[in-house]
């Protein structure tokens, strides 16, 4: 028998507490599931225990005998058995021990049914290493599929019959994917084989929880492994399919990979932020658009692909139900991801570029950009170079105070409506754009009565 001490001593006195209520009760309870797989994965390899407050228990009682074990219990999935019970600001799913019916949707069973075993709970589950159970007072793991083995062997098995868990819900073939990159464990080839023949439920899968994995997955050490079982195995042909041109389009000379896997180096390569490493995935998706063979380089061309780039991207990120602001912070840093930046940009150049992308944008770029040149996979010493040159004088220039925006002026448009006696109109907009475009060239402009003689000077010339 498995030594259980480790996992003994990471068990929270809440769910001891819970446990020991309900045994009072006359129930029995476990904890169940993604805490206990995490605990024993984090032992195998001498990792320290994450301290985490998602610990499910699974238990004999029906949910009405919960609720009344507890003072304070949400009733938040009562045909599904599950209850929610609260100590303090912490929170427990406590679910009744039950079986599945069909899923006709792909997603939900029609219908559950409760069970008196433990094992029989846990062959609902999707793959072994999360079909485990911890009975916290008698200290005994419960692992009638083998999944600690699995995780000793970096194996990811389905419980089971592979594409009966998977035409259940749709989603476990993402699971699978993104379990392969963020536990780093390889497909049981059992488990692989049945992907393909299940995709028609994952068509069912709607757009918010593949968005969902596709975050959790960018928290992997290397995000790229479920990137790659997802188009190996035709799940980002369902999702994603314009990923699917970087497939095998050459690049130039300047990079060793194709696109596809110079954008699986530079989503690695970004720090485990989920809109940068998004950012990375996507970064290069309008290459094969633009791409172009040029006789006199002798070599392939890319131009615009940024800003084809950004136009593919912010339909695709709609579709995946990504938010108005992950979206449109995703879409600018693939528009704006080339820079060429060199030692002769002028104080102006750079405040002009700052303008373009703002201040806020830029320090995303600079870690883009980073990742960008260092997945090309050749050496590229010079552009590393004037990346961090870039940085040093884009910092220079603002901490000299340069303007980027009209709000940064010194006057505003109700100063020149009163000083020069104009009415509202979207010509003092006009005015106020102009003369920010002079203060980017010339800082020293930027005082109060220096802009309303040049604003007069602006309006006098349009009146000829």
């Amino acid at each position: 028998m498995r030594d259980t001490a480790r996992l003994r001593a990471s068990i929270p006195e809440d769910v001891r507490h819970l446990c020991v209520r309900l045994a009072e009760g006359g129930h029995r309870a476990w904890a169940v599931g993604g805490c206990i797989r995490d605990e024993l994965l984090a032992e195998l390899r001498g990792a320290p225990t994450e301290h985490r407050n998602d610990w499910d228990i699974a238990t004999s009682a029906r949910p009405e005998a919960v609720m009344k074990l507890f003072r304070r219990v949400i009733p938040t999935g009562l045909k599904h058995g599950t209850v929610t019970v609260l100590f303090d600001d912490r929170a427990y799913e406590v679910t009744t021990l039950r079986g599945e019916t069909t899923y006709s949707d792909g997603r939900r069973p029609d219908s559950v049914f409760f069970v008196e075993d433990i094992k029989d709970d846990l062959a609902r589950r999707d793959f072994t290493i999360n079909a485990m159970a911890y009975d916290v007072l008698a200290d005994r793991l419960i692992d009638p599929f083998g999944g600690l083995a699995d995780l000793e062997q970096k194996r990811l098995r389905a419980v089971g019959e592979p594409a009966a868990r998977f035409a259940e819900d749709g989603l476990r073939v993402l699971r699978a994917a993104r379990f392969v990159a963020t536990l780093e464990l390889e497909l049981d080839p059992e488990t692989e084989r049945a992907i393909e023949p299940s995709l028609a439920s994952y068509r069912k899968v709607s757009a918010e929880r593949i968005r969902d994995e596709w975050l959790k997955t960018m928290k992997a050490r290397t995000p790229s492994r479920a990137f790659g079982v997802m188009q190996q195995h035709g799940i980002l042909a369902i999702s994603a399919p314009e990923l699917l041109e970087s497939v095998g389009c050459e690049q130039n000379r300047y990079h060793a990979y194709d696109v596809w896997g110079h954008a699986l180096h530079c989503l690695d390569a970004c720090p485990p932020v989920p809109v940068l490493r998004v950012a990375g995935l996507l970064h290069d998706v309008g290459k094969p658009r633009s791409r172009a063979f040029s006789e006199k380089n002798q070599d392939y061309t890319f131009y615009d692909h940024d800003r084809i780039g950004a136009e593919m991207v912010d339909p695709l990120l709609s579709r995946l139900r990504f938010s108005t602001e992950e979206r449109e912070r995703i879409v600018a840093l693939v528009r704006h991801h080339i820079i060429c930046y060199d030692e002769q940009w002028s104080d102006a150049a750079v405040r002009r570029w700052l303008r373009r992308v703002t201040p806020e944008l830029a320090e995303d770029l600079y870690v883009l950009c980073h990742a960008d040149i260092v997945a090309k996979g050749r050496e590229h010493g010079e552009d590393l170079k004037n990346l961090a040159g870039l940085k040093l004088h884009a910092a220079r220039v603002m901490s000299e105070g340069a303007a980027f925006g009209v709000k940064d002026l010194a006057i505003d448009g109700r100063t020149l409506m009163q000083e020069l006696r104009l009415p509202p109109s979207r010509r003092i907009g006009e005015v106020l754009r102009e003369l920010l475009e002079d203060v980017i060239e010339n800082p020293s402009l930027n005082e109060s009565s220096k802009l309303l003689a040049r604003a007069k000077s602006i309006l006098e010339r349009s009146a000829e």
